[in-house]
């Protein structure tokens, strides 16, 4: 028999979703949050100031197979020193789940697996719709509005769960 005691194989952390009011203590001081408009053809980032008050818009990514999407999210994680993620919820308009929740929490739990990160999913529902609004007023043309949709609701889910930590009394 060996001298030697042999650590049991570590098994990754299973996926936990982070509660808001959880999340600004699990952060290390000036880290970033980004915020997450999933979609079948793109993903929309954006993300928050290191005060965690303001999130702006930072790009949409095409999306292509999983290892390439993480890829370009986990190198834009690294350079921005982000420690979380709020990821939009596509619920249905009643509230109810469908296949696109059970999509958004199997990419949470896949991203998460690579990197463990807390995650916080905040509900999208009508975050398109009043993002394009949003680009409307600021009278950008079709093409203009089409090119960052995607980044510009990424940036209204985020900038709702940076409100509500702030109303909290939970932000930095």
């Amino acid at each position: 028999m060996s001298d030697k005691t042999e650590s049991p194989r570590q098994k990754p952390l299973p996926f936990r979703e982070t509660a808001i009011e959880d999340l600004t203590a699990q952060l290390a001081p000036n880290q970033r949050v980004i915020g997450i408009d999933l979609g079948d053809k793109t993903i929309g980032l954006a993300l928050s100031d290191v005060r965690l008050g303001i999130a702006s818009a930072l790009k949409t990514l095409i999306r292509k197979k999983f290892s390439d999407d993480a890829a370009a999210l986990l190198r834009l994680v690294d350079e921005f020193d982000v420690g979380a993620l709020v990821i939009g919820l596509p619920l249905n308009m009643d509230g109810s789940s469908g296949p696109r929740v059970q999509a958004t929490r199997a990419f949470a739990r896949n991203i998460t697996a690579l990197r463990p990160l807390p995650v916080v999913f905040w509900d999208e529902r009508m975050s398109t719709m009043a993002a394009e609004r949003t680009l409307i007023a600021a009278d950008l043309s079709r093409a203009k509005r089409a090119a960052v949709i995607d980044a510009t609701a990424a940036a209204y889910i985020l900038q709702g769960a940076l409100d509500r930590l702030r109303r909290l009394g939970a932000g930095p």
